[in-house]
């Protein structure tokens, strides 16, 4: 049974995002939860472009009838994904693990599958976000100044206006946190979908329909509650998450990180006029990268681990903290759209693959 799931953590680790193998093998544990041996065996079918059920059974050799059951089933449990387009038959593809499967389970985690996700996650998140990142940072709307070049899919109200459908899901990185004991007190339902994924998420009953003018609330209280704003890196956006830096794994990870600002993928980082400063402390409660300090009567800028969300400069009462453009050399490449994204990250994880097996060789030819 185990060869079952071996293959199937193989798969995933395929998909963009990756699925590391472990050994202490947590991550087999996590795969026998939430897959039973025939769903494992059938997503080993499934590939990073939607295909009707028809494709798919003839690639695992069983018929259409018996396979578009399983898949809708397997659906309805988060273990894939699929789209329904008017009278067109429903589409089907492989879920990465995160941003996917594990999103798909906000309403049914339980102290194990948190237990077992908090072990995984670290070597996980290695894999997830350390080479073109699955989110980036945007701005909050007021430490934007009109004197700023800003693109459209920089602006988080625009993006929204941009979308037909919203739906807002509970964040699972604050249920996580809240089922070990810990987290934070912050605004629970602040993942935003948007289109095929708000259709998605609505069909499996994981969030909740919203108004545009329901969505620009929710980004406005992100901004007073002091969240950075992350969507989907990619100019045409799926979501934006609404992080703190004490429960979303992404930001954690970034954190523990000696230079965030290399590792995010953000257009904009902070500059701190020394001078005009009151010395009040506000930014240093609202940034989630510790990018400030104190030293004497003003605040003290890292730059080196500032994200560019802009939280410090919404409320600087003093206008001392303003946002700048990174260079052009510094800019982040945004991919037009998921699959650009998709491709990417898979290009970027072989180039880091082929790097350590080469560095590994020439180790042992030393």
């Amino acid at each position: 049974m185990n060869d079952v799931y071996r293959a199937l953590r193989e798969h995933l680790d395929s998909l963009p995002a990756g699925f590391p193998a472990t050994r202490s093998g947590v991550e087999i544990r996590i795969l026998k939860r939430l897959f039973n041996p025939e769903e494992a065996s059938l997503a080993v079918h499934l590939r990073s472009k939607l295909e009707p059920a028809m494709v798919i059974a003839k690639r695992a050799g069983m018929a259409e009838r018996e396979m578009a059951p399983l898949l809708e089933e397997m659906t309805k449990k988060g273990l894939i994904f699929s789209i329904e387009t008017g009278n067109r038959p429903p589409a089907y593809m492989a879920s990465q693990f995160v941003v996917g499967i594990w999103e798909y389970h906000v309403n049914d985690l339980d102290e194990e599958f948190v237990r077992d996700m908090e072990e995984y996650t670290p070597i996980l998140g290695k894999e997830a976000f350390d080479h073109v990142p699955q989110l980036r940072t945007i701005p909050v709307g007021k430490s934007i100044d009109a004197g700023i070049e800003v693109l459209p899919y920089e602006k988080a109200e625009e993006m929204v206006r941009k979308q037909k459908k919203f739906l807002v899901a509970p964040c699972i990185c604050r249920k996580e946190h809240a089922l070990k004991g810990g987290g934070c007190d912050k605004l629970m339902d602040a993942c935003l979908i948007f289109g095929w994924g708000a259709d998605y998420y609505e069909r499996n009953g994981l969030g909740r329909v919203i108004t545009m003018e329901e969505t620009l609330e929710i980004l406005q209280k992100a901004d007073e509650e002091g969240l950075v704003l992350q969507p989907s890196n990619a100019q045409e956006i799926v979501n934006i998450c609404c992080c703190c830096g004490d429960c979303c794994q992404i930001l954690m990870h970034l954190k523990r990180h000696p230079s965030p600002a290399a590792m995010a993928s953000a257009a904009f980082v902070a500059r701190l006029d020394i001078e005009t400063c009151i010395g009040c402390e506000t930014c240093l409660e609202r940034c989630q990268m510790e990018a400030l300090s104190m030293a004497e009567d003003h605040a003290v800028l890292n730059a080196e681990r500032c994200i560019g969300c802009g939280l410090c400069v919404s409320t600087c009462p003093s206008g001392a903290l303003v946002l700048e453009r990174k260079s052009h050399g510094a800019q982040p490449e945004v991919p037009k759209n998921t699959m650009e994204a998709h491709a990417l990250r898979l290009k970027a994880r072989a180039k880091a693959k082929a790097d350590l097996n080469d560095k590994l060789l020439r180790h042992k030819n030393a």
